[in-house]
């Protein structure tokens, strides 16, 4: 039987988990779309070759949306190891070295301590990041400078060359479309700005588009605006 299948449905991904609870699983949340994909597609077919007690599931994260929500995935590539329905291990981006570290790792080792969900790691704050004493402010000034850096600026996951999930993909389309000039930030890269900003725009997800230093929306009131012309008289101003 192989070890390596596409899921095609949240039953058809409980039906292949569940076949053995001692098993470690690799889950590969792709996007067609997304270039650093296709590498991580090839590097997870190549180890399922070399590791067949290894479970290899290929999970489009945009069609398969409620599975990619229970794993809490925001970008993609992104790749969750586990054992049954236990955590062992967390891979963002295009990290083939650390997939084929931990895959080896757990292919080989008979027993381990996995770590819960609740047990993982904090994100990595930003090396800039203050201390409790004062952070708010200095935060505030940061974020106030990064949406002042040029009249459009665009919060995003990844890069305009390289967006790291749909909905930035589709927004920076639309800004090229519309032949708008901006600046866009990566709030992958910094943990402070991307908590920051939904406190202070109020808005919980990503992208965030500002103008003239305002916030002006996500995707679908950006895509609204174009629509009816408001999102020019905004830049007009």
């Amino acid at each position: 039987m192989s070890n390596h299948h596409e899921v095609s449905s949240p039953s058809h991904f409980q039906e292949l988990l569940s076949a053995d609870l001692n098993r470690v699983s690799v889950l590969n949340f792709w996007a067609e779309w997304a270039e650093p994909c296709k590498q991580m597609n090839a590097v997870t077919f190549e180890l399922a070759k070399k590791y067949p007690s290894i479970l290899f599931l290929q999970i489009e994260a945009e069609a398969q949306a409620d599975i990619a929500e229970s794993f809490d995935i925001e970008a993609v590539p992104s790749l969750i190891l586990l054992r049954g329905h236990t955590l062992l291990q967390r891979i963002s981006g295009a990290d083939a070295p650390a997939l084929t570290a931990a895959v080896s790792k757990y292919a080989i080792t008979s027993s381990v301590n996995p770590q819960s969900r609740t047990s993982l790691p904090p994100a990595k704050a930003s090396d800039t990041a203050m201390d409790v004493d004062g952070s708010s402010e200095d935060l505030d000034t940061r974020m106030t400078k990064l949406m002042n850096q040029s009249k459009v600026v665009l919060f995003m996951k990844g890069t305009p060359d390289a967006p790291r999930c749909g909905f930035s993909r589709r927004i920076t389309g639309l800004l090229q479309e519309q032949k708008v000039d901006f600046t866009h930030f990566d709030i992958l890269s910094d943990e402070d700005v991307r908590q920051g900003l939904k406190k202070r725009n109020d808005w919980p997800t990503f992208p965030q588009l500002i103008i003239n230093g305002e916030f002006v929306g996500g995707l679908d009131i950006v895509q609204e605006m174009v629509e009816n012309g408001e999102f020019a008289q905004s830049l007009a101003v």
